[in-house]
């Protein structure tokens, strides 16, 4: 986004988002998201060779998770070799640390309690309040230790603001494995997030095995090998081989979903349906109308043509057939297997997008409509909906889905994921609704761009800068308390079109989730941008640049093209972590480390009726590179 400040004639002095070296104020705590009380204390906690770790029962199970961390075994960020964490001292007083359920009787659910004085460090909780508390103490571990280590005395008293904190990852369009699954649960349960969103099948790749289905994953799984921008691929070839894929056994979902609970995770599964079902189809083309035994499974082009009246034409049949019972056979089988493997009471069966050209054209379809008196294909896929509820109630589970699942007058209770934002949310809460907030327009979809600079790498377009997530409230003005009763929360979504690897999801997620993680935990009133990223946001950076994870180093400004309009420039810029540098231009050139450092505050003369352009790059202390924010300095009006 480019935006335009009138300088006057003689000095400005640029308004920023910019971070500073990591600190922790009286007014805000270090931990993500923010706690809903934090008071500082004077005096530090000091390890030593004399610290006793203990927990009553309720707490037991967390010492393998906390001596773990000590011991540098566990993946959380800033995990370091045992050496560097373990006590350095032994001429310090006995002191310890206890995990504990007692007194946290009148806790809300998933609230603890964390105190810090010289003697002791008592987490006090409930089950996952408790598991909350422990990871809130990790957090407050320094980045570097050497010699002691220390905490500041300190009290918190924390519980979340809503109780589903989720995010979605999309494995059809690029699969991760187990491990890379799991190391994103761990991210997840650090920053207090507790729904695992699991895209497991689109048109693209079927994910999850069925057993009495078994060329879902033996052909669904499978998709000829694409190099090149995922959204603009061409389609297979005659005879090419499908190699790039794969697919999680029952084994493994038991294996995710067991670690996820261990994390105070649930999973909730997400089956695409009647749309972005091309995988489906291929291994089982008598499931279409057109049933087309030359579809294959999806490379990556959408197959489709858009109109400049927004509306698309499918070139290939990606939609299951609504009115063929064999459809409800086998959506009957694969919702029994579905349910039997996952314990979370919903099932998504996405439901968005689904293309109803192909029901139009068809015959069959249109005799169908006419003998059920169902007038329009939006109707018939509430009809399909409707169906499908009724399967997943039999399994004693709850149906949720996008928004488009309602439009064509389903009048189930059914739960919505909410994509579009605020009207359309508004809409499902007086109709009393259950609903997860994720509108991709107050940024939080995580494959839309960081910001507006070409500079982003390829995303899936949009604009999601980590500050749009932090500002987006669920809780619109319009709405009664009976009406925000029905919001269960809020959810981050990463679709992976543009995704292949786990260096660019981390890329795309870090710092965005950090920003998910406060708006879906913290009170509103406690919430403070400036406070998060000046004080709190850079020590998780430092962090992540540690622990060799990567993320978008932030600009040093809220928008990487700027005018600025006046004949003198004053800059006082902060860098985004400690060791971070920045380097700048005024030659309208692309900076390097070769280039001007910055090392204090400058001004800048631009002659009269002259312009300058002035670029700067932050760079992270492990050589992680921001995008270059452009500056015009216009002294020609």
């Amino acid at each position: 986004m480019r935006s335009t400040i009138t300088a006057g004639c003689i000095f400005i002095l640029l308004f920023n988002f910019a971070l500073t070296k990591a600190q922790e104020t009286g007014h805000r705590s270090a931990i993500i998201p923010a706690p809903v009380t934090f008071e500082k204390h004077a005096g530090e906690f000091v390890f030593n060779e004399q610290t006793v770790i203990t927990a009553d029962a309720t707490g037991q199970p967390l010492l393998v998770f906390f001596k773990t961390y000590l011991s540098g075994l566990s993946k959380f960020p800033g995990g370091q070799p045992a050496k560097r964490m373990l006590p350095q001292t032994v001429k310090n007083k006995p002191n310890r640390i206890l995990f504990t359920s007692k007194g946290a009787e009148n806790l809300p659910d998933e609230g603890y309690k964390l105190s810090i004085t010289p003697q002791t460090i008592v987490v006090t909780g409930k089950k996952a309040g408790l598991f909350y508390g422990m990871q809130s103490l990790i957090q407050l571990f320094p980045v570097e230790t050497t010699g002691e280590l220390r905490l500041p005395c300190q009290s918190i008293s924390d519980y979340p603001r809503f109780g589903y904190r989720g995010l979605m990852l999309d494995v059809s369009r690029h699969f991760f494995t187990v491990t890379q699954v799991k190391d994103l649960l761990d991210m997840m349960a650090h920053y207090k997030l507790n729904r695992f969103h699991w895209h497991l099948t689109d048109d693209q790749g079927w994910r999850i095995e069925i057993k009495s289905l078994p060329k879902l994953t033996q052909v669904g799984a499978f998709r000829v090998p694409r190099i090149g921008d995922f959204g603009a691929m061409d389609p297979p070839k005659p005879g090419e081989k499908a190699t790039d894929g794969g697919f999680y056994t029952q084994d493994e979902i038991r294996e995710v979903i067991r670690y996820a609970a261990e994390r105070n995770i649930q999973v909730m599964p997400e089956i695409d349906v009647p749309g972005h079902s091309m995988a489906a189809i291929a291994a089982y083309p008598e499931l279409s109308c057109t049933q087309d035994t030359s579809i294959k499974v999806n490379p990556g082009s959408s197959f489709a043509k858009w109109f400049s009246d927004g509306k698309y034409e499918m070139y290939v049949d990606n939609t299951l057939n609504p009115a063929n019972e064999a459809t409800y056979v086998f959506l009957d089988k694969v919702f029994t297997e579905v349910a039997s493997l996952f314990p979370y009471e919903y099932i998504h069966i996405g439901g968005d997008e689904c293309f109803k050209g192909f029901w139009e054209k068809d015959a069959g379809i249109q005799a169908f409509m006419k003998k059920m008196n169902i007038a329009t294909t939006h109707e018939l896929q509430g009809y399909f909906i409707s169906r499908l509820n009724k399967i997943i109630s039999s399994k004693n589970k709850k149906l949720i889905g996008w928004d488009e699942i309602l439009e064509g007058g389903l009048n189930d209770q059914v739960a919505i994921m909410n994509r579009f934002g605020e009207k359309g949310a508004i809409a499902q809460l007086k109709k009393k609704l259950n609903i997860v907030l994720a509108p991709g327009n107050n940024g939080l979809y995580f494959d839309y761009a960081q910001s507006q600079s070409d500079m982003e790498s390829i995303n899936h377009g949009g604009f999601s800068p980590v500050w749009k997530a932090y500002a987006y409230n669920p809780e619109y003005e319009s709405l009664t308390a009976e009406d925000k009763k029905h919001i269960l929360g809020v959810s981050g979504c990463v679709w992976t079109e543009h995704i292949p690897s786990v260096s660019k999801l981390q890329y795309m997620i870090f710092p965005r989730m950090f920003a998910l993680a406060e708006t879906a935990w913290s009170q509103e009133s406690n919430k403070d941008y400036k406070g998060f990223a000046e004080n709190t946001l850079p020590k998780h950076l430092e962090k992540l640049d540690k622990a060799g994870y990567n993320y978008r180093v932030p600009t040093p400004f809220a928008y990487t093209d700027t005018t600025l309009v006046g004949k003198q420039f004053y800059f006082d810029l902060k860098v985004p972590m400690a060791g971070a540098k920045i380097y700048y231009t005024l030659s309208n050139r692309l900076p390097g480390d070769a280039d001007h450092e910055y090392r204090g505050p400058i001004s800048l003369d631009v002659p009269e009726g002259k312009k300058r352009v002035l670029k700067i790059l932050v760079v992270s202390p492990s050589g992680r590179r921001s995008v270059v924010t452009n500056i015009t300095l216009d002294n020609s009006i």
